[in-house]
């Protein structure tokens, strides 16, 4: 593994101070100054949305390394920060780990501050989050998360990490992440944007000299931020994968983005005089791919051959002959999904499109990496209640769309393949007379009706009927990926029971 030893004492900055301030820890930094006087310059490395893509993360923590000493040299003050959604389950090492490698290799950049993404807080349980940054040996701050148990902050996380330049100007770093309501599924309370900031603006008046912050917010809300809040001299912007290259200067405030995956590393420049941002510039710079048989292609590769070994340990069943798959037909593999869909929720009918199996399962011992690696997604199993009336409009909408989203290019909300690929039902049908038939009779519209789905099928916008109409219940604690597994070692057991070992 690449272990680029990142200096602890940057030029500016002398050995960390750290006070606890309200139970929270302020970095307090500071450097004599010998001479004359000096306008400090202050630069700042970030990035965001890395998603486990561990085959950029050797050249990115070297990259922090070498540009941190060149930086140094020409006399800035380096800050390197992270703007969340580092962690992706897809990967197999973050995934048999819960995240815990990823924040390994995270410590090797020493970031000054972090903060967290949608993927941290709802593809990690309650418990695997309030853990993950236990080892970390960054600040992760966050100003609009609380926890739901005691209705405050989660102990995980801090208000802002400060720092003082060598002209004795203060700067701050605060956190927030996208408030998706389907927090509070996770135990997680998340709070308004506008509210939050404005909180934070009046509780920590007279507190800072420059104010930056990480804002796992997406675009629009970055500028809409900007528009609002003149008070913050520069947001490190991610979320929605998007890329500035050389930042946008809205309002007074600095927006910068370095697009996704640690394809680039952004990096800012300010000038500070008087305590006062007087000038900022902002670019990105490109990761080089792996270079075939590097030394870096080698760790790359041992990490994930890690993660697969780990998950590897987990058998899971043994199937008596293979489940194939198809991506345009229906196949084995999604029927036996959709039973495990529909027994996993106690359904009579369910909906699975046939993208989300990448291969086929063999026969004999099944275990949890071939589990992972066929379903890789961060996707949960849902419970949608509809009237009958508006079953047959869902029904309706996926027969339309049906065609198209076969090869449709599916990106994100949990999806990890490459296509949709065709939708496949059971329970539920269309006869030849057009006619909607749950099982072996006539959807009555005034009934009620029980189907299983994904929350994946909510978010995206070709059912709107779901998120319209649909009575949904999203089983946060189980994906797709834990339902065909526990279905799997019920129907077919190995000899001994050794599934979760």
């Amino acid at each position: 593994m690449l272990n680029p030893s990142v200096s602890e004492e940057t030029d500016g900055f002398l050995a960390a101070n750290e006070n606890n301030i309200n139970g929270k820890m302020k970095l307090g930094l500071k450097l004599t100054i010998r001479g004359k006087q000096v306008k400090p310059k202050v630069a700042i490395l970030h990035t965001n949305d890395l998603h486990s893509h561990f085959e950029n993360f050797p050249q990115i923590i070297q990259l922090m390394h070498d540009r941190t000493q060149e930086l140094e040299q020409d006399g800035y003050t380096v800050f390197r920060v992270d703007d969340g959604d580092a962690i992706d389950r897809f990967e197999p090492l973050t995934d048999a780990t819960s995240g815990q490698a990823n924040i390994e290799l995270l410590n090797q950049i020493h970031y000054h501050a972090a903060t967290i993404g949608n993927n941290e807080a709802l593809t990690t349980s309650h418990q695997e989050l309030s853990q993950l940054y236990q080892q970390a040996n960054f600040p992760i701050v966050l100003d609009n998360v609380l926890d739901q148990t005691t209705g405050r902050a989660p102990d995980w996380t801090q208000p802002y990490a400060d720092y003082q330049l060598k002209d004795h100007t203060r700067v701050r770093f605060m956190g927030l992440t996208f408030p998706y309501p389907t927090f509070r599924f996770m135990g997680w309370q998340a709070e308004p944007v506008v509210p939050s900031i404005q909180r934070c603006l009046h509780d920590w008046q007279g507190q800072y000299d420059v104010l930056v912050l990480l804002s796992h917010l997406g675009i629009n809300q970055d500028r809409h931020v900007a528009d609002q809040f003149p008070e913050i001299d520069v947001l490190v912007g991610g979320h929605t994968h998007h890329l500035l290259p050389h930042g946008e200067l809205r309002n007074h405030t600095l927006l910068t983005a370095a697009e996704k995956w640690g394809h680039y590393v952004g990096e800012i420049k300010l000038e500070i005089s008087d305590h006062h941002v007087v000038h900022q510039t902002a670019r990105v710079l490109p990761i080089p791919a792996l270079q075939p048989d590097s030394p870096a292609t080698q760790t790359v590769r041992k990490w994930r051959r890690q993660g697969r070994e780990l998950l590897a340990k987990q058998k899971v069943a043994e199937l008596p002959a293979p489940v194939p798959t198809s991506f345009t037909d229906d196949n084995p593999l999604i029927q036996l999904g959709l039973k495990a869909v529909q027994e996993s929720m106690g359904v009579d009918a369910a909906v699975l499109n046939t993208g989300l199996f990448l291969h086929a399962l063999p026969a004999g011992i099944v275990n949890m990496e071939q589990i992972q690696s066929i379903l890789p997604h961060n996707i949960h199993v849902m419970k949608t209640t509809f009237s009958g009336y508006d079953l047959w409009r869902l029904m309706k909408e996926m027969q339309k769309n049906r065609n198209f989203l076969i090869p449709f290019p599916q990106k994100g909300m949990g999806f990890r393949g490459s296509q949709f690929g065709l939708l496949v039902a059971a329970g539920v049908h269309f006869n030849e007379h057009h006619q909607l038939m749950w099982h072996d009779h006539l959807v009555n519209p005034d009934q009620e009706y029980t189907i299983g789905l994904l929350d994946h099928y909510q978010f995206i916008p070709f059912f709107p009927t779901i998120d319209i109409v649909g009575k949904n219940h999203i089983y946060f604690e189980l994906t797709l990926k834990t339902v065909l597994a526990n279905y799997l070692a019920r129907h077919y057991p190995i000899q001994g029971g050794t599934h979760g070992s």
